[in-house]
């Protein structure tokens, strides 16, 4: 469940360019070959595997901002569908894309780099360490190859050319992570997910646009449906359970998509790529062990001895113990295919 919204904790930046729906235009910039390139850091992972507190972790003890990569939660609204991170859980680090697009606009792969590229100036501006943290593998891919995906991908594109990228891939066994996203869904469903959906329902809504894609919405269609045609507490209750099935199994069919474009992605991004293997602090969560700790172990202290070794050189290597086997390049193979059965299954 959710942490209620404290008034003052996080901050939301402003974009710096208006969102209108439009485009992104690179123009080479030569003083990019000529001096220190500028670093980024990306987290990517699939859903629910802990990108976002890893984000805030790393921005805790580096000066740091976090850019938004969700391409539901760049949306005003539905803060629980989208799985927002709350004011207390932002622990007063700065975020950008979050929450910034009219809800029945459509925030394209164009629109997520004009906008992630004037936040990446504006935080390096002011000294600090941009991380891109969220599942939308197609915006990363986007912004990493200037929204251009006829060019050949052994040329580098203009962002690559201007940054030095760090990626820390988050990942947890897909059987694992199932059940665990499942637990999350009935969570949402605790904190009242199911009438903040229905506070937007509208019949004549199109799923295919803004936050209405959010997984989540299109689910509880038939149930609210149902409702405005006054149907029976019976029909009600069991039109709320499929729904909330349908979420389950849904949030785990784009898990394990999500994870199968970061392997397709992953070779493309071969020069500085960290995996970092959760399954275990997931474990002891379900278990109700000291899931913290092994969080702090496997993922938080190799990301931030990654992370250090990336912003300020090769020397803090000696100053920061090494706990992790995670180098670059590191990838591991492919988790066994999954069935829509099995994922059904998994979920219940």
């Amino acid at each position: 469940m959710r942490i209620p919204m404290m008034s003052v904790a996080c901050k939301q930046v402003q974009p710096l360019v208006s969102f209108q729906g439009g485009g992104f235009q690179a123009e080479l910039n030569m003083e990019a070959f000529f001096r220190r390139k500028d670093k980024v850091v990306f987290v990517i992972g699939p859903t629910g595997t802990g990108k976002s507190r890893l984000a805030i972790d790393l921005a805790t003890r580096f000066p740091s901002e976090i850019i938004n990569s969700d391409k539901m939660q760049v949306y005003k609204g539905l803060e629980i569908a989208t799985n927002k991170v709350t004011d207390e859980e932002c622990r007063g680090v700065p975020h950008h894309l979050l929450g910034i697009a009219e809800p029945h606009s459509n925030f394209s792969a164009a629109d997520f780099c004009l906008h992630a590229s004037s936040a990446i100036k504006s935080i390096l501006d002011r000294g600090k360490l941009p991380i891109i943290a969220g599942g939308s593998n197609s915006y990363i891919d986007a912004l990493l190859n200037d929204h251009d995906h006829d060019h050949d991908h052994d040329q580098r594109s203009q962002f690559r050319r201007q940054y030095e990228c760090c990626f820390l891939w988050v990942d947890v066994s897909l059987p694992v992570l199932n059940a665990f996203v499942s637990e999350r869904v009935d969570r949402m469903v605790a904190a009242g997910l199911i009438d903040e959906v229905r506070r937007m329902f509208d019949p004549a809504a199109d799923y295919s646009r803004g936050i209405r894609r959010a997984i989540g919405v299109p689910e509880l269609d038939e149930l609210f449906g149902a409702e405005a045609r006054g149907a029976s507490k019976k029909t009600r209750d069991r039109l709320l359970q499929l729904a909330i099935e349908k979420i389950k199994v849904n949030t785990c069919l784009l898990a394990r998509r999500q994870l199968q474009k970061i392997h397709r992605l992953h070779p493309q991004w071969c020069w500085n790529v960290h995996r970092l293997d959760a399954t275990e602090a997931f474990l002891k969560r379900h278990r109700h062990q000291d899931a913290d700790e092994a969080w702090e172990k496997l993922v938080a202290e190799p990301a931030n001895m990654i992370v250090g070794e990336f912003h300020y050189g090769e020397e803090i290597a000696a100053m920061v113990p090494s706990t992790t086997t995670a180098g670059a390049c590191a990838g591991p193979v492919l988790s066994s295919p999954v069935s829509i059965a099995a994922v059904a299954g998994a979920t219940r």
